[in-house]
């Protein structure tokens, strides 16, 4: 055995021993253990990887749209190594790369297909050299861990300045500026965006994040807002202005939580989308995917099949059935991301029913006055009872009351398995709608997995 094998057998028995302690398989702990005992664990695995490797990272949709990506490959044959579980740190990807490993330098798959958080991206990319790039969007986030988006795109532009000198293809959503801007001294980039007026906004909202040209200082015109501050836009200063995506989405119809369908124009053709999952925001990260997966070589009819067949990743419009009542599950965590949920929610024909739970852990950002800047209003006439729940819960009821939501429909349980109860006993439409924050959607997620409703978060459903 090598050197680096005796360090991954090692590392392996620590994963081994998380499970029985029931921490679950897909931790982060044994590649933590791997890095530890050898730094170069992640380039020197991924460099077995036959056809190396592509990221994907945003503020918002990084696991669903490395989802996407990862149900095109499947559609196309190719086997991936990928962090499906979410543990989107160096930890992660080393476990994940990890538990690909064989014996001697063989690793079982071909393509690495790593989700990363926006604070490593600048940490994992030179490890892993990757041959794609794909970046979403930036929004407001966890101040109190990531500081000002400037900070974050300030190390984005350095990593993917370094990575397209390297030889990385650039997938850029160009209607977010900041992501935009990424690519203006690149070589090697395919934009996306949405060219379909017809779902825009008719203004700005107030939490929007990106208002100000990052070359001049000067404040963005736009002609069109999509969502937060995506849209189509131009600086009248200096001229710097949204370029035009290659890869778009046209003619599109947003069916509530069901559904969107749209248009997928490409340089290769056109094609009809239907994709289960819903919002614009999926729209988006539907494009994004599309535009990896071509630029890796897949024809345009595998592409939409794999994005008609996708499955919602963990607690994104996750559907999960308990007894007569049907649970989608909604990440929300920042304004922009639950603006999108509510704007969703709201096309709801019928009055709905919430769990909303709201922690202030460490992974959810201590700060959780973001729930001011969301537009809960959208919902106020719309609902027929809220559970909140949390260690915030209290402050998330006083939100929704401010919003316009009746005290005599709002409902502040101590515990989410006592609020899962009773949102679910009391849900005569037999669908409840639950919003749950990231530590919060853990706790709600491990719940319905002890009670059989779900596969636990770290196993991969079955196909």
């Amino acid at each position: 055995m090598t050197l680096l094998g005796a360090k991954i057998a090692a590392a392996r028995a620590v994963g081994e021993l998380a499970r029985r302690a029931g921490r679950g398989g897909g931790t982060s702990l044994p590649g933590r253990v791997l890095l530890a005992l050898e730094p170069s664990a992640i380039r020197e695995l991924s460099g077995r990887l036959a056809r190396g490797s592509v990221v994907v990272s945003a503020t918002n949709g990084k696991t669903t749209t490395a989802a996407m990506v990862a149900s095109v490959m499947a559609r196309h044959g190719i086997p991936i190594v990928h962090n499906r579980a979410g543990a989107n740190m160096a930890g992660g990807v080393a476990s994940t790369l990890l538990a690909a490993a064989r014996p001697g330098r063989a690793i079982s798959g071909e393509l690495g297909l790593f989700e990363l958080d926006e604070f490593w991206l600048d940490r994992v990319v030179p490890e892993l050299e990757p041959r794609g790039i794909l970046l979403g969007n930036l929004f407001r986030d966890q101040l109190d861990r990531y500081g000002e988006l400037d900070t974050i795109a300030d190390r984005w532009a350095a990593v993917s300045t370094s990575a397209a000198g390297r030889g990385a293809r650039l997938v850029l959503n160009a209607d977010d500026p900041l992501i935009a801007d990424l690519g203006r001294s690149a070589a090697d980039v395919t934009y996306f965006g949405v060219e379909d007026a017809s779902v825009a906004i008719p203004e700005m909202q107030h939490a929007s994040d990106s208002k100000h040209c990052r070359r001049c200082g000067a404040a963005y015109v736009y002609d069109v807002v999509y969502l937060g501050h995506l849209g189509v836009y131009r600086c009248p200063s200096c001229g710097a202005a949204r370029p035009a995506p290659a890869v778009a989405a046209e003619q599109i119809a947003l069916e509530g939580t069901r559904g969107s369908t749209f248009s997928l124009v490409t340089p290769v053709g056109r094609a009809d989308v239907e994709l289960p999952l819903p919002g614009l925001y999926n729209v988006y990260n539907a494009l994004g995917a599309a535009a990896l997966c071509l630029e890796l070589g897949v024809p345009l009819d595998v592409v939409v099949a794999g994005l008609r067949s996708v499955r919602a990743a963990f607690g994104r419009a996750e559907r999960i059935v308990i007894g007569d009542v049907e649970l989608q599950v909604l990440l929300i965590k920042n304004p922009a991301g639950a603006n999108e949920i509510l704007r969703t929610l709201a096309i709801e024909p019928d009055a709905l029913d919430l769990l909303a739970v709201l922690n202030d852990r460490t992974a959810d950002g201590r700060d959780v006055s973001w729930v001011w800047d969301a537009d809960f209003e959208m919902l106020a006439g719309r609902v027929r009872r809220v559970t909140c729940a949390g260690t915030r819960a209290a402050e998330l009821a006083v939100r929704l009351k401010y919003a316009g939501v009746a005290e005599d429909r709002l409902h502040v349980v101590a515990g989410v398995a006592a609020a899962l109860d009773q949102a679910v006993a009391d849900a005569p439409s037999g669908r409840i709608y639950a919003l749950p924050t990231y530590t919060a959607l853990l706790e709600l997620r491990g719940l319905l997995a002890e009670r059989g409703h779900a596969v636990p978060f770290w196993e991969p459903a079955p196909v």
